[in-house]
């Protein structure tokens, strides 16, 4: 089923912090209908989106553990595609690897191409799984590159794995939510934030549509209709006033 793309091209701030505000319904939603593993996509989400940025925050220096990296990886193959060997590869790398790497990449940023480049020398990361580990410790700067996400947006269509796709990608990312705290008066998102937003308008538009009937995009009206207020924040970061998303 194709990705509906009407989302990425509103712009109401109204409509997009009412499907923010569903992200964690269509995450319910979501896990509930993945059969053996029923409920884990929720844990998982979770566990990333609140309790890794806390902890990547709390260090000295902005890094992660081996077993973090792991549970990346079974969080990303869990919300998206499974691939089995890539949770086999990112396993083979050693602690001291990974420490040394996410170390050297946070402290890279705010140059994203040179962290994801700095990154993708551990084996099983590429440049989607880099930029998980990236938006889990700045969220205010990298965007998760999603499939839905980068799916919604018709010129990026076919995703493509590489750099260069994932710069195009955050740059779009950076764009709207710039262009979103212009219109917003609560001046608070960031490209993580507009990459749930259609991550979420794109899996309720597959699975669950009546999850997002509020929301009408039709024929180019943007509107609200008996929207309910949000009830989860998240402890996103500001946006970064510029960042740097040339390749390395």
């Amino acid at each position: 089923m194709p990705v509906d793309g009407r989302l990425f091209d509103c712009e109401d701030p109204a409509v997009w912090r009412g499907i923010h505000g569903k992200y964690w319904t269509v995450i319910e939603a979501k896990s509930a209908v993945k059969g053996k593993t029923s409920g884990k996509l929720l844990q998982l989400d979770k566990w990333f989106q609140e309790e890794l940025p806390a902890a990547i925050l709390a260090r000295s220096q902005r890094s992660l553990t081996h077993a973090e990296l792991v549970k990346i990886m079974e969080w990303k193959l869990t919300k998206g595609k499974f691939r089995p060997r890539l949770q086999q590869l990112i396993g083979s790398n050693s602690e001291e690897a990974v420490q040394s790497s996410t170390s050297k990449a946070f402290g890279l940023l705010p140059d994203v191409q040179a962290a994801i480049t700095e990154l993708c020398k551990l084996k099983g990361v590429g440049p989607a799984t880099a930029s998980a580990v990236l938006a889990a410790g700045a969220p205010g700067e990298v965007a998760f590159m999603a499939d839905e996400a980068v799916e919604s947006i018709a010129e990026l269509r076919p995703v493509e794995y590489t750099a260069k796709h994932y710069a195009l990608f955050l740059q779009k990312m950076l764009h709207k939510s710039s262009q979103l705290n212009k219109v917003d008066g609560q001046q608070d998102w960031t490209p993580h934030r507009v990459e749930q937003c259609l991550w979420a308008w794109a899996v309720a538009n597959q699975i669950q549509p009546s999850l997002i009937q509020e929301f009408n995009l039709m024929d180019g009206t943007h509107t609200v209709t008996n929207q309910k207020p949000e009830k989860r924040k998240t402890a996103d970061e500001k946006p970064s006033k510029r960042l740097k998303t040339t390749r390395s």
